[in-house]
């Protein structure tokens, strides 16, 4: 099973693990936003619901997500957009869109203000 964490991850973080593939240590698949705030803005319950309609699938087209959905090709058009903006979601070169994960774990620590 192919899984990848999204995770709240400082860009120091983010940093020192690209050193360290680079470097040939093998990393975990991981898509890294800069707070929990930013986290829940770009992954909304639709947004959620059009991953888990993804994982695993291959290729589709906008079109076919949305069918999967039953929701408006517009609609999950921009939730499309902003999960490749987040680089949650990739192109492929004839345009569909790819989720290529099973599943998705989520990662981040809450601590006192």
């Amino acid at each position: 099973m192919k899984t990848v964490t999204l995770e709240v991850a400082s860009a120091e973080d983010v940093r020192r693990r690209a050193l360290e593939a680079f470097k040939g240590r093998k990393q975990r698949a991981r898509i890294s936003f800069a707070t929990p705030e930013l986290l829940w803005r770009v992954l909304t319950a639709k947004r959620w619901e059009l991953l888990k309609a993804m994982a695993g699938q291959g290729p589709l087209t906008i079109r076919e997500a949305a069918r999967r959905l039953h929701r408006d090709v517009k609609a999950v058009h921009g939730d499309v957009q902003a999960l490749l903006n987040a680089g949650v979601l990739d192109k492929t070169e004839d345009g569909r869109i790819t989720f290529p994960f099973d599943a998705v774990r989520v990662e981040f620590t809450l601590r006192a203000a």
